[in-house]
């Protein structure tokens, strides 16, 4: 396990437009190549947050999927972001995760924000999934299930030298600027209870639902502590994770010792 860089694209998401939106992020991925190990993409980086997408789902074979894996080849990094995706079972927020050895991984969105009724017309996945990557276990949520602690926690199972399942608890989002406070404190209670790094990746702009993003992507330290945070600007923030800080700290202080046991329903 060595450090591992991790690069946040904090973009303003155009709305409704996939092609347009490959093109803008693929400008702002195109430096970071050979530079940094994991990108990461916001929520719905294809279209924006919205219940209308669905209409024009993308299926595995579409052109974003493609995209990302030739943005993972050609930046020698693994690439992630969420879409709408079209399967037999329904229409999925579906985050994708694609190494540059054309390895594509996904995990579908388990908790749908029924505020805005994405309840009402997205299906909601079911497992939870881990990634290992140059040396690391990453768990890539979606925004929404940035509330729910139970599924996110980060189990003690004792397969591991230090019994956890993941180093790198990822989330991708489109919060709006107006619950920026939440956003802000529930990442840093993920990665201290969760003895981990946590990465959240949020969009700025405004979108079609008449709404504002804040952007406010961070990634925080296993202590609670922000190791880089990027305001309400498009920006592109590479942080280095440190690997021997985060095995001392849990040999320090192995709280995942005295965690509750459980099973998830």
């Amino acid at each position: 396990m060595k450090d591992l860089r991790v690069s946040l694209v904090q973009g303003a998401t155009l709305w409704h437009d996939p092609a347009g939106n490959r093109d803008y992020y693929g400008e702002l991925i195109a430096p970071l190549h050979g530079h940094t190990d994991l990108i990461v993409l916001p929520e719905t980086f294809t279209s924006g947050f919205s219940n209308a997408a669905i209409d024009n789902a993308e299926t595995m074979e579409g052109p974003t999927v493609h995209w990302l894996l030739a943005q993972a080849r050609a930046a020698k990094a693994a690439v992630t972001g969420s879409v709408q995706l079209r399967t037999e079972q329904g229409v999925f927020n579906r985050l994708l995760f694609a190494k540059p050895d054309g390895a594509l991984f996904h995990y579908d969105k388990r908790h749908l924000f029924r505020y805005a009724g994405e309840h009402e017309r997205y299906a909601a996945g079911r497992e939870r999934l881990t990634i290992e990557w140059r040396g690391w276990r990453i768990c890539p949520l979606v925004c929404y299930d940035l509330r729910f602690p139970v599924f996110a926690r980060n189990r003690f199972d004792g397969e591991r030298k230090d019994g956890l399942d993941y180093d790198l608890l990822l989330f991708v989002a489109n919060w709006p600027g107006v619950r920026a406070y939440p956003w802000k404190t529930l990442l840093r209670a993920r990665a201290i209870e969760n003895l981990c790094y946590v990465a959240g990746v949020n969009r700025v702009g405004h979108d079609g639902n008449g709404l504002d993003y804040a952007g406010d992507s961070a990634v925080i330290d296993f202590l609670g502590h922000p190791a880089s945070e990027c305001g309400n600007q498009e920006v592109v923030a590479t942080t280095t994770l440190l690997a021997e800080e985060l095995l001392a700290h849990r040999k320090r202080f192995p709280a995942m010792l005295d965690a509750d046991r459980f099973a998830l329903e």
